[in-house]
C-alpha cells in the first residue's frame, strides 16, 4: 500500500494540473456518488492526511480518496482524451473518478475509497486517525506520546497503525528502526526519548523521498531501501544477512531487519 510520501507526491502531482481551475468534468463512478456532476467547481487543491488524499472544492466539499493496494491517480492532456483524440484510458471500466480541466484530466484508477463531503466534516472520516507525520506543524514529542502510549506492543506494530501516527507503512517502519538499530519487537512503552527522535527520522526519510526524483528510502536512486525487501541480502551496515519477521495484529505484517545490529536490549544508536 502506498504509504505517506508516496500520497503527497500525488497531491502535489494533482495540485499542479488542477489547483485553481475550474472542471469541465468530473465524473465520480462510485456506488453512492454515480450521479454527482463536478462540471463547472472549482479545486482549490489538495491535502493529504498519512495515506489520504483531500481534493477540496470551491464548492465547501472535499473529495476524499484512498489508493488501498491497487490504486493510482494518472495525468493526461484532456486533448488526447477529446472525441477525436488518441487515447480511450478515461472509459476504462477501471476508473473511478474523471476530473478534467481544459488543459489536464485526472483519472482515478482502482480507488480503494472515495468520499464526497462538507470540508467543514473532514474530522468525520478522519478523526480517528493519528497526526500525520508529514503534517509542516507535525509535534514529534506530543506523538511520541502517543507511540509511548501503546505500552507493552511491539513498537513496529504500533508504528505501523494508523491511529498512532498516520503515514507510515512497512517500508517507513522498517527503514526507521533500521537507522535507529531498534529490535522491531521493542515494546513502544520502553522507548523512553526515543520514541520523538524515531518519528522525527522517520518524517526527515519521507520528505526526501517526496523531494526525490523519484521515490527513495535512502537518497540514492540506485537502492531505494536499507533493509526493507532486501531478505538474505547483505546489511549495508555490517554485512549480516537481512531477514523478515511478522508483525500483528489486526492482520500479519511483514517487516525486515538486521538480526545483528537490531538485536533485543541493544542501545539505539541513529545512523547520522
Amino acid at each position: 500500500m502506498p504509504e505517506g510520501d508516496i500520497v503527497l507526491r500525488v497531491a502535489r502531482r494533482l495540485d499542479a494540473a488542477l489547483a485553481g481551475q475550474r472542471l469541465v468534468r468530473g465524473e465520480l463512478r462510485w456506488p453512492d456518488l454515480g450521479g454527482t456532476d463536478l462540471a463547472g467547481v472549482g479545486v482549490r487543491g489538495h491535502g493529504t492526511h498519512g495515506k489520504h488524499l483531500l481534493t477540496r472544492l470551491t464548492d465547501g466539499r472535499t473529495l476524499h480518496t484512498h489508493l488501498r493496494m491497487e490504486g493510482r491517480w494518472q495525468v493526461l492532456r484532456t486533448g488526447d482524451l477529446a472525441p477525436a483524440g488518441r487515447c480511450r484510458a478515461d472509459r476504462s471500466p477501471q476508473v473511478r473518478a474523471v476530473l478534467a480541466t481544459p488543459a489536464w484530466t485526472c483519472l482515478g484508477i482502482d480507488l480503494g475509497l472515495m468520499d464526497l463531503v462538507r470540508t467543514s466534516e473532514e474530522d468525520r472520516l478522519l478523526g480517528h486517525l493519528g497526526p500525520d507525520v508529514l503534517a509542516p506543524g507535525f509535534d514529534a514529542d506530543a506523538a511520541a506520546e502517543r507511540l509511548r502510549g501503546q505500552g507493552a506492543r511491539p513498537v513496529a506494530e504500533a508504528l505501523l497503525d494508523q491511529r498512532v501516527v498516520a503515514g507510515l507503512g512497512t517500508i517507513y517502519t522498517a527503514e526507521t528502526l533500521w537507522a535507529h538499530r531498534l529490535w522491531p519487537w521493542t515494546p513502544a512503552g520502553e522507548l523512553g526519548g526515543q520514541a520523538a527522535d524515531l518519528l522525527r527520522t522517520a518524517r526527515r526519510l519521507m520528505l526526501r523521498s517526496v523531494a526525490a526524483r523519484t521515490p527513495t528510502a535512502t537518497g540514492d536512486l540506485r537502492r531505494t531501501s536499507q533493509v526493507h525487501g532486501r531478505e538474505r541480502r547483505p546489511c549495508p551496515r555490517c554485512g549480516t544477512p537481512v531477514v523478515r519477521g511478522t508483525t500483528g495484529p489486526p492482520r500479519p505484517r511483514q517487516v525486515f531487519y538486521c538480526p545483528a545490529c537490531q538485536r533485543p536490549g541493544r542501545p539505539a544508536r541513529p545512523e547520522p
